[in-house]
């Protein structure tokens, strides 16, 4: 097949960039032909709360990407999607993730389906934002109209995906592993390589910090006493996309600081694994969520999780095996934290992680792909 992905890649980085970067790898993988349309402008910068959207890796030399598709610019959004038509590619497939890119992304797959071949599957990370805004539900519906069928991350995704169309073939198939972060290392190395202590346990805190994602409710569970005499520290790896001002005051105001251990920052590709590798659990005290790659993460690296019993992430995560599916509370995390270290669970949970993982293959996401390519 004659496949196009439409979305995040290289120059820009993050996990939608390392996703459709990998099932791009795995077109390839299985005898496909694949280009990438990605952004030359992504987010105007007064959007983007973040430090940059870009790289600082050298493009893949692997990947056919076209750096082209301006998210603001309606003239682009013409020319882009009629350059994609005349490609007569078999499959058009677009990340979708939120209703600003609804515009862009909607012209481009009405467009490119002119030519009467091309098939526009969507992948859904949301269908409805977790940080909803005025006008969402009218540009989600926009970019709904424009695509073929449907695979969602996470059944929650899935029924919100109702409210704009209940006829278009659609089913769900979840995250694919994250295996594009190199390979296990010991915590020894991960301990070297990032200058911890040896005489300490660790958890983990990773990703984009945003209000959602409950890093407050974990910083709340730390203040427990149980768990302030545990002999761990709490590594907060990643770069701030909400207020940190809030966050720093909220640490001293809880008297938690010799507890953390923050590298609030972009932690780039080649640097994942060591602090996966490094961590006993990785928590995702999520106050809202559909799915996260960050599990996937944890299933390429065999680190137990503790997530909130929200949106899709129990789904991927069943309790008391791989992990805790707690409540979204200071108190039923700091339970599963004393639990985890007082019962000496990460060995137990690894084990069981090892057998679950094989669940998310990429070669599953790609046949539930062609079945959607071949329902419509």
């Amino acid at each position: 097949m004659k496949v196009i992905i439409l979305g995040s890649a290289h120059p820009l980085r993050g996990g939608l960039a390392a996703y459709n970067e990998r099932l791009a790898r795995e077109f390839i993988k299985q005898g496909h032909s694949v280009q990438i349309y990605t952004f030359s402008l992504q987010y105007p910068s007064f959007l983007f709360p973040g430090t940059t959207q870009y790289s600082d890796q050298p493009a893949p030399d692997d990947l056919y990407i076209h750096v082209k598709v301006n998210s603001v610019n309606p003239l682009n959004w013409l020319s882009v999607g009629k350059e994609i038509a005349k490609l007569n590619a078999d499959l058009l497939i677009v990340k979708y993730w939120l209703p600003f890119m609804a515009p862009a992304l909607g012209t481009i797959c009405r467009l490119a389906k002119r030519n009467k071949k091309t098939k526009v599957l969507a992948i859904l990370d949301n269908i409805i934002p977790h940080e909803k805004r005025i006008g969402d539900n009218i540009l989600s519906k926009y970019f709904v109209g424009g695509v073929d069928a449907f695979i969602a991350m996470s059944e929650s995704v899935l029924k919100d995906l109702d409210i704009f169309d209940t006829k278009k073939p659609r089913l769900f198939s979840p995250h694919p592993l994250f295996d594009n972060f190199g390979e296990v290392v010991n915590k020894a190395e991960a301990y070297k390589h990032l200058g911890l202590e040896i005489n300490s346990d660790y958890l983990l805190f990773f990703g984009f910090i945003r209000d959602y994602k409950g890093l407050d409710l974990l910083l709340q569970a730390l203040t427990d006493e149980r768990v302030r005499n545990l002999n761990f520290k709490l590594i907060v790896a990643g770069e701030f996309y909400s207020n940190e001002e809030l966050y720093t005051n909220m640490i001293k105001e809880l008297g938690v600081a010799d507890k953390l251990i923050l590298k609030t920052q972009f932690i780039s590709d080649d640097e994942v694994r060591y602090y996966f590798c490094a961590a006993d659990m990785v928590v995702q005290p999520y106050k809202h969520a559909t799915q996260s790659g960050v599990t996937q993460i944890c299933y390429h690296f065999n680190r137990p999780m503790l997530v909130t019993n929200v949106g899709g992430l129990p789904e991927i995560v069943p309790n008391g095996k791989v992990g805790y599916v707690t409540e979204p509370n200071p108190q039923s995390i700091a339970d599963a934290i004393v639990d985890f270290y007082t019962n000496h669970k990460e060995f137990v949970f690894r084990d069981y992680i090892k057998a679950e993982k094989s669940k998310y293959a990429w070669s599953t996401m790609l046949d539930k792909i062609m079945e959607m390519y071949k329902s419509v």
